[in-house]
């Protein structure tokens, strides 16, 4: 009885640990909505659109802004599967993927595009480590027996433009359905029937690699981007682990790492799993803080951290598990030590915890 009294007291009179309004429930789903929205990340506004919506269904913002999201991205949807059929069309199966795969992230439950994701199938890829001398159409010839193809490896390995190769640099190159692909240990593929590029000239037989340069590739590092790929992170980075350990300077294994973190902590982030994502994009700021957009991805995560530890100490501390409680705001000034609010609240409950202990002791 006396506990349950003194926290009564302490919501009263503290005035910090109190209930939301509704509208104080609505403002920040409705604020990080807007904010993903405008970085363009336009499937984790539209699920923030609907939590607002969860707590007050007659909410017109919330509403409005939920349809309008749900056309725009279904607009973009049915855009990018156009996309990809006319990449099939002419014969451009790793742009079709591509597109497919980001129709899909906006929209997983999509079944045209996940049907002509499967029709694609799995592409096969080398690596090459560049050299001195090496250009985009060196390497083409070298993988295709084709000059022109110089494009599609720039676009699989996402190059600046009109940059010079680094020598040392680890390329992905990609298998061209019906385009031979001198790989180490393969023979050209035969053509496939309806997909298939456009023939080249003539007056450019294609012919295999020099024997005594072999493309580099290292098998365990090809198995772990297959991991990384099946999104199996957890199993990919405990061999890039070991592979580093021993090899600490190796590019494509770092390369691969930091591949491996950012998706990690983008399918957790999408899972709502932000302890895991957090932590996999700090491991990762720890590499290379600038890689893609994983310093405003890290943002996102440690807010969503801080809200839930704060919202979870609100609850043990009404729940009068005051030392659970305590802890979970130490949480939030761990990540947020100027959180005013969970500042005040730890040292409102240390004392009344305090208080409460000189009163069994007596």
């Amino acid at each position: 009885m006396r506990l349950a009294a003194a926290l009564g007291a302490a919501l009263v009179l503290g005035g910090c640990v109190t209930t939301p309004t509704r509208p104080e429930l609505l403002a920040p789903s409705g604020a990080r909505a807007k904010s993903l929205e405008r970085d363009g990340q336009l499937r984790p506004a539209l699920l923030e659109w609907k939590v607002a919506r969860a707590i007050d269904p007659n909410d017109a913002e919330a509403r409005a802004n939920e349809a309008r999201l749900t056309a725009r991205i279904e607009g973009l949807v049915a855009t990018k599967v156009g996309d990809a059929r006319a990449a099939l069309q002419r014969g451009a199966p790793l742009q079709a993927r591509q597109a497919l795969l980001s129709a899909l992230a906006l929209d997983p439950s999509n079944s045209t595009a996940a049907e002509l994701l499967r029709g694609i199938g799995d592409i096969e890829f080398a690596s090459y480590t560049v050299r001195t001398g090496d250009t985009l159409a060196s390497i083409a010839e070298r993988y295709y027996g084709d000059r022109t193809r110089a494009e599609v490896i720039w676009a699989t390995n996402r190059l600046p433009p009109g940059k010079p190769l680094v020598v040392g640099a680890v390329l992905r190159i990609p298998e061209i359905r019906g385009v031979p692909f001198y790989a180490l240990g393969r023979t050209p593929p035969a053509t496939v029937g309806a997909v298939t590029l456009a023939p080249r000239a003539p007056e450019r037989p294609a012919a295999p690699p020099p024997p005594d340069e072999p493309p580099e590739i290292n098998p365990l590092l090809a198995d772990v981007r297959d991991a990384v790929d099946r999104k199996e992170f957890a199993s990919a980075l405990a061999d890039l682990d070991r592979f580093l350990a021993d090899n600490p300077r190796d590019r494509e294994g770092n390369e691969l790492k930091k591949l491996a973190l950012y998706r990690q902590g983008q399918k957790a982030y999408d899972d709502k799993k932000y302890d895991d994502s957090y932590r996999s994009l700090t491991l990762l700021a720890k590499l290379q803080p600038d890689y893609e957009d994983s310093a405003k991805l890290l943002q996102q995560a440690r807010r969503e951290v801080v809200d839930r530890h704060y919202q979870e100490g609100i609850r043990l501390f009404r729940e009068e598990k005051l030392p659970e409680a305590i802890a979970e705001w130490k949480m939030v000034l761990d990540l947020e030590p100027q959180n005013a609010n969970a500042r005040r609240n730890v040292e409102q409950a240390e004392r009344l915890l305090k208080g409460l202990e000189q009163r069994k002791s007596r």
